[in-house]
């Protein structure tokens, strides 16, 4: 079939892949957007249409800051059946509206790939988006399959307004759950998923095309899996966002960490989002990856944008919306926002920490057989570190073993039970200890041999590879107990079974065995005597990880770890550890030399690691199949909780041989023995058995490690003399043996024989040993230690301890060193305890009466640790003795407190006993008649708790009283039962007595005494825990009552009390006690009066009070949605407790209190965000959120006075909220749902203020103005926030904004028009129809202009409801205005304010918005429109057209993409409009952003242009002015202002060496100073930096700009720009193609023409030619004789207004008397400099030279071309000379054309000869005089340029340029030289006479003085040097100028000769190529040397310094003649001598 469009745009997605095989094809990969338009080929199997791809990352590299980079839009052909289609847009017909045309041309592809494309859309609600498109491989197709491109797309048009929806859907959550990509498709009734588009048939298949769709705006995506799994499509979401907005910014920014962390967070959302989808993991897993996924969500988010969203973890991790409840929302959010992981809840404080530690990696070269083992220590400030696990131990395999390994999880452990406080106490530090043991290959050597020599200090490993064959032993030595030999013999014994281990490079490696550890069996313990020794463990090294950082941190990690070992030697630059590990590893190993370094045998170990949370371990791996399957849990070495599970663990910390030097070992004959000195002591071994009193082995019972299997005997590594073991074996002893267990243990050097023996008992003094260090003695090893009789070995009968019998210990002075072993026991058993107290007590039947009483009075000296491990135990002995005991009262008391001391343990943070013993008392409990016993003492102690002895006891059973009323309670019930058995009852005995401890407790409340303080905040703290217990006996109306009561009783309660009482009823409020309907309802009518105090209006700042609101909040929390709640009750208390915080703002303390909380103190975490919040705004705002859709005040009982106090702070809170008070905007879910919620408020004020608040017209002055303006503003606030314009929200965001609040600004528009209708009055038929408008005027005056502000903001708006609203509203102010004052002007007034502050403040840079408000403004006056002579009309439309200009010129100025040239010409025309608005303060802000944009691209003169528009503001008289914000200027008179101004002018114009600018301002200031002011202080100063810019003109220290003419045409051009030509003032050197490329960049799209118009005008031309300032030549300077080159020149470019171009040249052969010039002159509107750098050609004229004019120009300009020559050569340039050589030669070259010389034939000719010198001159005309003046200034520039080559290579050159200009112009330099014969050459008159005018730095800063005789003496290296032109420093700077006539008013001797030698010397001194003098040189009477001088033409100096002073004397009299100066008048006026001085000088 045909190609024929569809009725409907359908949007598909693709579900298969498809690849293109042709240019039409549209290759497709599963999940692309499309948008399909058309459907053909065979039965409509292909769709063509459009993709969407997701945007290119190389967009952003070019995108500005903060740009969201856009989608890729592709166009093609592809099969359907490779589609889905999931909906419609829309229900109008396929000829909808297109905003643009579709353009298609034949493009011409390149390599296969079209050129890119771009689309762009408009959408009618306002929002455009704009779609960069890129080629790649997709093509866009036509009819006929032709390849075209894209010009211009636009969008289908789409009604999407929101209003629209409101109208027939009003369920808030039905338009949430609406489709993301078409709102409109949900009104077309349709179905969402059509099996395909239909085709659309009354459409024409040839006619043209729909217009190509873009993307809409999408709110996201919805996948089938949303429901099950919302993480899916928020993570997709949340990384769309990232890659468009956040990716190219980091790598714009080179953010490379931050990149990192985004890549990894990218990776792991990823796997979690698969995780999700396929459904593998169990619940528990589940619930933790959604956690984890939450808070990466939240890192990432907040890394990028600082901005967090809220999910939920416990709900699959949705987002929460609108319909959940605030106060969970702010919890979520607050914790979010301020930490980086979830807090533990409160009932996981006592959860439990797991370690998970994998070994990822292990890399060592040259170890045999290594082992790894895990174990974790602590270590006290101060104290040597303990082990807090048992070990882990892993033998690590070869590498193709390992991986096996990993995957069976033999590599890892998960090291269990770690406490809270284990892991923060901050004196402790947490170590994961790595130890690396490896073994090692020991000779057996002959003792006798030891003798004389020794085995290497340093023995070495035995490495992997070579000595094949050779097995390590596992046998070892004898049974060390029964071997029958004499100490020191040998016996030779079979060995055992060797393993035989090959090298591992032949590939046959040591297998991994499974049992992680070899068995030891008997035989292997037997000695050996093979020759070649035997293989031992060594330690290789040591590495530390510590871990108090590593239990913060959430989910898997890697840690690299590095293995330190004993140095062997110092060397400078190895890796040494810190001192602080270096400390650590002294506890495990020994190093000589005192050193530890990295073992290099290792090279690295990699850890993974991952903490868990969980009260048991075995439950969390049953939970965690998938990564904790077949994992060995390492468990910790003491109960870390309650005893819930039995246990019996005796773990044996074997630490070192203590073996001094001379060491003795103990005997039970001998007394001592020393050791033998024939060990060597190197390899020492330690050997382990458990054996019974009666010589019994106890087989199995050794376990080295939680993996290995258990052991019978157990042996050591090899260690050196000195060198610890500190090894720690679990001791696993049946417990009805352990009372009769020794250790055994041997010691030996290996190879050798035990040496010496030792035994400690684990049962001493009736109960198990004490924990702690013990010393065994060791014994000597022979024949008598070691025998043994019927099984008991001898040893039993030694002592075992150097403790004698009353613990002293033997004195080593007197006994010598004793040998002895250091051991370290620690029991962790549920069935022994270390106290002999506590043990009698246990057995208390054994025990008398008296006994009993004794151990129960010494019952506080038990350690808390032996009753927690037996709390069972010890509970059932007290009740026991308690029951045995009734009616004593001794007895129970003691018992009593015993029993406090013993539940006191249960709030220890060590013991987590609460479970336990609530255990106990609900199943093991059996002691029915203990409840009077506990009654009788527990009231007697309430009698004495006036007694200062027991106020301590009587606090004590206040805190346990929970579980002291726990066990009255369950001992009554268990006599109830018994009771019921015979019949008999004492329940109403029980309550009456417990109700009476009750009523001590209200009773003991209520006394006001100040001691009983403590007593009274324990009970009402503690009351809450007390009250559940009392359900089993008493009912919930008793309960109540007596919660009631003793609430009342608390009424007057003060200080931390009212917190506990808070805390009370926040507990009674929860439901869990009191769950029937009646008694919740008592209890909320009941908190209204309880918490009515604490809460509210409060004077002055308090923290408590503070405090007391958050605890309410709390409570109405937990209140709103029972039974019986009133809000009204509380919403005025919250709204006046918000304003009253609010204006006392929390300091910032660096930590975050929980929110909502329910127990005080509060529970708080460390803030990790320097965000500022308050945590009781939040609470309250939250609290008010909820409260928002009640009625805000009672219908009755309410004063007119109290509703409007109500309404009033109401609308305070609604704006502090909106604003960011309580907490930051970046919280992006609560600060929308906020936006929804006091929205709401806003309608329940509303609601109020109509009914109540809008009087009748006759009462128009009771109309209440300032609250109806504070109402309006706040609603405008919240309509006009940033938060709800989503169309502008990347898409995470928008998504959270649409599925939190929906659009707001629907139903915000709508209750804007009801308030705005509100208060107007109703209009007559004929004003309705004049203004369409059915209420106006009335109160809505009150509010204009007020109000014309906000209401034109949102006239600007995009959403369409809105901005139809706001122009209604507008309309109605424009007519009462008009109808009040006839004058619109207030109204534009506050127009233009508004708009200039909206466009410096949010970016507004959509042009259509702006049309659409001006078209639509004027459709509101429509019908008056159609009077076009109604005054209203002619306003509003005047108006219109001024806010139309200014909007043009204000989206001009703040395009974000605009050139800042461009910015600047745009605004300098909005000032203009400005200034014709009389905005003299806008005007003024733009002046200064106009100064700074021209001061950045270093523009100082125009800088200085604009700031004078400031300045010309004021005048010069005193008048105060008002102080300016911006730009900041105080309050100050008129004329400081403008002189400040001034000062910031003339610095700009200084740095841009505009002089002419800048000496205009001096003189105005100067006149001011002189003529006004008479401040003749700043006159001086002004003066002196006049001097010096004059002086700065002289020495030619500036550049002047070049010029060129800009001619624009086309129709492509503004109309402002077309047909017009303007003068674009260019930098000083600038080329014109330079600046053709300057003009290319303003505009890309112009074509520059070379010469003429273009033949068509369609497009951009410009024309660009060079011009030049036009030199009026009649100016008097060129008839003055001598005026500087640099002068002439500035007085020329000085405000030039007049451009030239030579059009036409004449120069007949007849020579220069009829030649002429005709140039074009320009005259611009403005002279240069202006602040454009251009200015308008105004006229263009043309005009002709005469001969003489020409030759004029033509002299002046040639003497210019060797100004810029020679500077050029000054300046170093390596062309200078040679360009500067050719314009000389063709000057001095008669035969030239080009040389000025010829110009003299137009002079008169003289009638006598010029030596005469009373000969008259000829009379010349003006133009006469400048032309022989000119020609003088030529010759003279001709001669100092020649002095420029003075090196040896153009010693040549200048002689013949010399001769030629003697030559040429012989009659100048007579004229110049007249007493001379021939004019010197120029190294001879350089120093004699001045250099021109145009010399680069030819004047002198220093003026020497002369000597008498008036000959000048300076010596050549005196001479100033010739320096470079420096900037000029601001002129009005201050400094002292020296006074050049200083030294010329004391010269003596004749007045003729110094004034000669004086200005000739001043002369002299500019010459720049002359030396400098050095700063100390003197000034001699000497004469100077010529040849010194000029060193380059030694041939030509003259021999006499006489024949010099002789010349230079004649020379300067005659120059001195030529000035018109004689000696006469030199004699006569000495005044005139020293100005001429000065002028040399200067």
């Amino acid at each position: 079939m045909p190609w024929r469009p569809l009725p409907r745009i359908a949007v598909a997605v693709a579900t298969f892949p498809f690849a293109a095989s042709s240019p039409a094809d549209l290759p497709l990969e599963i999940g692309d957007d499309l948008y399909i338009i058309e459907q053909g080929g065979k039965d409509g199997a292909w769709y063509r249409g459009y993709l969407v791809a997701p945007p290119s990352l190389l967009a952003g590299l070019t995108s500005s800051k903060g740009q969201n980079l856009e989608a890729r839009v592709f166009s093609g052909i592809f099969p359907r059946c490779c589609v889905e289609v999931r909906e419609h847009l829309g229900d109008t017909g396929i000829h909808g509206q297109a905003h643009m045309h579709l353009t298609n041309g034949n493009s011409k592809q390149a390599n296969g790939h079209a050129p890119g494309r771009e689309c762009s859309s408009t959408r009618e609600n306002g929002a455009r988006r704009r779609v960069s498109t890129e080629s790649l491989n997709r093509k866009e197709v036509d009819m006929n399959g032709d390849v075209n491109t894209i010009m211009g797309v636009s969008t289908w048009a789409v009604h999407t307004s929101s209003q629209h929806i409101s109208d027939q859907v009003s369920d808030q959550s039905l338009r949430r759950d609406l489709s993301h990509r078409s709102l409109v498709s949900y009104r077309s009734g349709f179905s969402p998923f059509p099996a395909s588009p239909t085709v659309d048939e009354r459409r024409d298949p040839n006619g043209k095309r729909p217009q190509a769709p873009v993307p809409m705006l999408k709110i996201g995506d919805e996948t089938p899996t949303s429901t099950s799994e919302p993480l899916v499509d928020e993570i997709a979401s949340c990384l769309r966002e990232w890659h468009s907005k956040n990716l190219h910014e980091l790598l714009l920014a080179r953010r490379y960490s931050v990149l990192d962390t985004i890549s990894d967070l990218v990776n792991r959302l990823d796997l979690a989002r698969r995780q999700l989808l396929h459904g593998v993991l169990t619940n528990h897993e589940l619930g933790l990856l959604r956690e984890e996924t939450v808070w990466n969500l939240v890192t990432g988010n907040k890394l990028l944008s600082n901005e967090v969203i809220v999910r939920d973890p416990k709900s699959r991790g949705r987002l929460l919306n609108g319909d959940d409840s605030p106060f969970e929302m702010s919890k979520l959010q607050s914790t979010m926002s301020l930490l980086d992981r979830p807090p533990l809840s409160q009932q996981n404080v006592a959860s439990l920490h797991h370690l998970m530690v994998d070994l990822k990696s292990f890399a060592a070269n040259g170890l045999l057989y290594p082992t790894m083992s895990l174990c974790i220590y602590t270590r006290n400030h101060g104290q040597p570190l303990k082990p807090l696990s048992e070990t882990f131990t892993i033998d690590l395999p070869s590498a193709d073993v390992f991986e096996k390994s990993s995957v069976g999880g033999k590599l890892r452990t998960l090291f269990a039970d770690f406490t809270s406080s284990d892991i923060e106490r901050q004196a402790t530090e947490f170590h994961l200890v790595i130890r690396i043991q490896a073994s090692q290959l020991v000779e057996t050597v002959d003792p006798g041999l030891r003798r004389g020599s020794r085995q290497d200090e340093s023995a070495k490993l035995r490495p992997t590879t070579g000595n094949a064959g050779v097995s390590p032993m596992k046998g070892g030595r004898q049974s060390l107990m029964w071997a029958q030999k004499q100490l020191g013999s040998v016996r030779s014994r079979s060995q055992n079974t060797v393993k035989p281990t090959q090298d591992p490079s032949v590939g046959e490696l040591l297998p991994f065995v499974d049992d992680r550890l070899r068995s030891l069996t008997q035989d292997s313990l037997r000695p050996t005597t093979k020759e070649g020794g035997q293989y031992i463990k060594r330690n290789v090294g040591v590495g530390l990880i510590n871990l108090k950082d590593v239990f913060g941190k959430v989910g898997p990690f890697h840690q690299q770890v590095y293995i330190w070992g004993p140095s062997l030697s110092l060397v400078d630059g190895q890796d040494i550890p810190d001192g602080h590990q270096d400390e650590l590893l002294r506890h495990f190993m020994m190093s000589k030399n005192g050193a530890f370094a990295k073992v290099k045998n290792i090279d690295h170990i990699r850890l993974g690691m991952q903490v868990f949370v969980h009260p048991d371990v075995t439950e969390l791996i049953a939970k965690t199949p998938t990564l904790l399957q077949s994992i060995i849990a390492t468990p910790k070495t003491e109960s870390p909780v309650s005893p819930t599970k039995p246990r019996s663990d005796i773990y044996v910390t074997i630490s070192e041989a203590i073996l001094p030097s001379q060491a003795l070992l103990s005997h039970p004959e001998r007394g001592s023995v020393q050791l033998s000195s024939s060990l060597d002591l190197k390899h020492i071994q330690l050997t382990l058995e458990v054996r019974k009193s009666s010589g019994e082995r106890i087989e199995n019972c050794i376990i080295p490690s939680s993996n290995s299997q258990p052991l019978t005997a157990w042996r050591t590594s090899a260690v050196e003399r000195g060198e610890p073991w500190n090894h720690m074996i679990r001791l696993s002893i049946p417990v009805e043996e352990v009372a009769q267990t020794h250790l055994i243990m041997s010691v030996a050097d290996a190879p050798g024989f035990p040496f010496a023996l030792s035994w400690m008992p684990l049962w001493t003094d009736g109960a198990f040993i004490k924990d702690g260090t013990h010393g065994p003695l060791l014994y000597l090893y022979d024949k008598l230690t070691s025998s043994h009789g019927k099984g008991r070995g001898a040893y039993l009968d030694y002592s075992w301890s150097s403790k004698g019998r009353y613990g002293d210990v033997k004195e080593e002075t007197l006994t010598g060193p004793v040998a002895t072993l250091n051991l370290e026991t620690k029991l962790c058993s549920t069935y022994f305890s270390q106290d002999k107290t506590l043990h009698g007590l246990l057995n208390w039947r054994e025990q008398s009466k008296t006994q009993t009483l004794n151990l129960l009075k010494r019952f506080s000296y038990i350690p808390e640790i032996e009753i927690a491990k037996l709390i069972g135990d010890v509970l059932d002995a007290l009740f026991s003795i308690m029951v045995s005991n009734t009616g004593e009262e001794e007895y129970e008391d003691y018992i009593f407190g015993a029993l406090v001391a013993t539940l006191g343990i249960v709030h220890d943070r060590r013991f987590n006993l609460e479970p336990c013993v609530d255990n106990y008392a609900e199943t093991r409990f059996d002691h029915p008649y203990a409840t009077p016993c506990m009654i009788s003492a527990y009231s007697r102690l309430l009698v004495d708790h006036y007694d200062p002895s027991k106020s301590r006891r009587v606090r004590a059973a206040f805190k346990v009283g929970r579980h002291l009323l726990k066990f009255i309670l369950c001992a009554r019930e268990k006599q109830n039962a018994k009771e019921q058995d015979i019949g008999a009852t004492t329940q109403s005995v029980f309550k009456r007595d417990l109700s009476a401890i009750f009523s001590s407790f209200e009773a003991l409340i209520r006394d006001p005494a100040p001691a009983l303080i403590g007593n009274k905040t324990l009970i009402v703290q503690h009351m809450p825990t007390w009250l559940p217990e009392l359900k089993t006996i008493f009912s919930q109306e008793e309960i109540i009552e007596l919660a009631c009561n003793f609430v009342d009783a608390c009424a007057d309660v003060q200080g931390k009390l009212v917190m506990y009482k808070l805390v009370l009823v926040s507990i009674l409020s929860d439901g869990s006690l009191f769950t029937r309907d009646d008694m919740q309802r008592r209890i909320v009518t009941s908190t209204v009066g309880w918490i009515n105090p604490y809460w509210g209006f409060h004077e002055g700042e308090s923290s408590q009070w503070r405090e007391q609101v958050r605890l309410c909040c709390s409570i109405v929390c937990k209140q709103v949605n029972e039974p019986g709640f009133d809000s009204s009750n509380y919403i005025e208390k919250a709204v006046h407790s918000y304003s009253h915080l609010a204006t006392y703002r929390k300091a910032d303390q660096g930590t975050i209190s929980l929110l909502f909380p329910t127990t005080y103190p509060f529970p708080s975490r460390s803030a990790n965000s320097t965000a500022a919040f308050d945590e009781a705004l939040i609470e309250l705002g939250a609290l008010i959120a909820r409260l928002a859709n009640m009625p805000l005040v009672p219908s009755t009982n309410v004063s007119l006075t109290g509703t409007v106090s109500v309404v009033s702070v109401s609308l305070d809170v609604v704006g502090s909220i909106i604003s960011g008070n309580a907490f930051p905007k970046s919280w992006l879910s609560l600060y929308f749902y906020h936006h929804k919620s006091m929205l709401q408020l806003l309608e329940s004020a509303f609601d109020i203020m109509l009914s109540k608040l809008v009087p009748a017209p006759e009462d128009a002055d009771e109309f209440d103005t300032d609250l109806w303006n504070k109402y309006l503003r706040t609603l405008l606030l919240l309509v006009r926030s940033d938060a709800l314009a989503l169309e502008t929200f990347p898409e995470q965001k928008r998504r959270a904004v649409w599925k939190i609040a929906g659009d707001v600004r629907v139903q915000g528009a709508t209750l804007l028009r009801q308030s705005w209708e509100a208060i107007g009055w109703d209009t007559s038929l004929e004003e309705q129809k004049r203004y369409g408008l059915v209420r106006l005027g009335g109160f809505q005056v009150q509010y204009v202009p007020g109000l014309v502000a906000p209401i034109v903001e949102l006239c600007l708006s995009v959403h369409e409801g809105l901005r139809r609203v706001a122009i209604r509203i507008l309309q109605a102010m424009i007519i009462s205005e008009w109808a009040l004052n006839e004058d619109l002007g207030v109204v534009q007034t506050e127009m233009i304010d508004c708009l200039d502050v909206l466009f410096k403040t949010k970016n507004i840079g959509d042009s259509l918005v702006q049309k659409m408000f001006i078209n639509e403004l004027l459709d509101a006056f429509e019908p008056v429109a159609r009077m076009p002579l109604d005054p209203l009309w002619q306003a509003v439309r005047d108006m219109v057209a001024t806010i139309d200009e200014l909007l043009e010129l204000l989206l001009a100025v703040h395009c974000q993409s605009m050139d800042e040239s461009l910015r600047i010409m745009d605004t300098l025309q909005l000032m203009n409009f400005l200034k014709n608005m009389h905005k003299e303060d806008i005007f003024i802000k733009y002046v200064h952003q106009l100064a700074e944009a021209q001061d950045k691209l270093n523009n100082k003169t125009e800088a200085g242009l604009a700031l004078q528009l400031h300045a010309d503001q004021y005048s010069w008289d005193t008048i105060g002015v008002m102080s300016l914000e911006d730009p900041a200027y105080p309050e100050q008179s008129s004329f400081e202002r403008k002189e400040q101004l001034f000062f910031e002018m003339i610095r700009y114009f200084e740095e841009g060496a505009a002089w002419d600018c800048a000496l205009s301002s001096y003189r105005e200031l100067a006149d001011q100073y002189e003529l006004v002011h008479y401040d003749f202080t700043k006159l001086a100063r002004t003066q002196r930096a006049m001097a010096t810019i004059y002086e700065a003109i002289t020495k030619g220290e500036w550049d002047p700009p070049r010029y060129f003419r800009v001619m624009y045409y086309g129709y492509g051009f503004p109309s402002n720009l077309r047909d017009r030509q303007y003068i674009y003032e260019g930098e000083p050197a600038e080329r014109q193609s330079t600046f053709a490329d300057r003009m290319r960049q303003l505009h890309p799209s112009a074509q520059i023409l070379s010469r003429g118009p273009p033949e068509d005008l369609e497009g951009q031309y410009l024309q660009i030619s060079p011009v030049s300032v036009y030199r009026d030549l009649e100016n008097p300077m060129y008839q003055q004789a001598r005026v500087a080159h640099s002068t002439r020149e500035y007085i020329t470019m000085s405000r030039p207004h007049r451009f030239a171009i030579t059009s036409k040249r004449h120069s007949p052969a007849t020579g220069v008397q009829d030649q002429w010039i005709e140039k074009t002159i320009y005259s611009t509107r403005e002279a240069f400099p202006t602040i454009l750098r251009r200015s308008e050609i105004t006229s263009v004229d043309t005009v002709r030279l005469s001969p003489l004019q020409t030759a004029l120009e033509r002299a002046t300009r040639k003497t210019a071309e060797l100004a810029t020559l020679e500077k050029r050569v000054v300046k170093g340039d390596e062309s200078g000379f040679s360009n500067l050589t050719e314009a000389i030669m063709s000057s001095v070259d008669p035969s030239s054309l080009a040389t000025v010389a010829q110009y003299r034939q137009l002079l008169p000719v003289k009638s006598e000869t010029i030596e005469d010198d009373d000969a008259e001159e000829p009379a010349l005309s003006p133009l006469q005089s400048a032309l022989q003046n000119s020609i003088l200034d030529h010759v003279s520039m001709l001669k100092h340029c020649l002095t420029h080559y003075s090196g040896p290579a153009q010693i040549g050159t200048q002689t013949s340029l010399f001769d030629s200009l003697q030559h040429t112009y012989a009659p100048e330099l007579a004229h110049l030289y007249p007493n001379a014969s021939l004019a010197p050459r120029p190294e001879l008159y350089e120093l004699l006479s001045s250099p021109p005018p145009s010399s680069v730095g030819a004047s002198s800063d220093i003026t020497q003085q002369l000597p008498n005789n008036g000959i000048s003496s300076l010596a050549p290296e005196d001479l100033p040097l010739k320096r470079q032109p420096s900037g000029l420093k601001p002129r009005l700077s201050f400094k002292k100028l020296k006074n050049s006539l200083q030294s010329q008013g004391k010269l003596s001797g004749s007045s003729s000769a110094p004034s000669d030698a004086s200005s000739s010397h001043s002369q002299s001194l500019s010459n720049p190529a002359a030396p400098k003098p050095p700063p100390n040189s003197t000034i001699a009477n000497q004469t100077m040397s010529i040849k010194d001088s000029h060193p380059g033409t030694p041939e030509q100096r003259p021999r006499s310094s006489q024949s010099n002073k002789s010349r230079s004397t004649g020379k300067m009299k005659k120059r001195l003649s030529l000035l018109g100066i004689g000696r006469a008048g030199i004699k006569v006026d000495q005044t005139k001598v020293e100005g001429m001085g000065a002028l040399g000088e200067e």
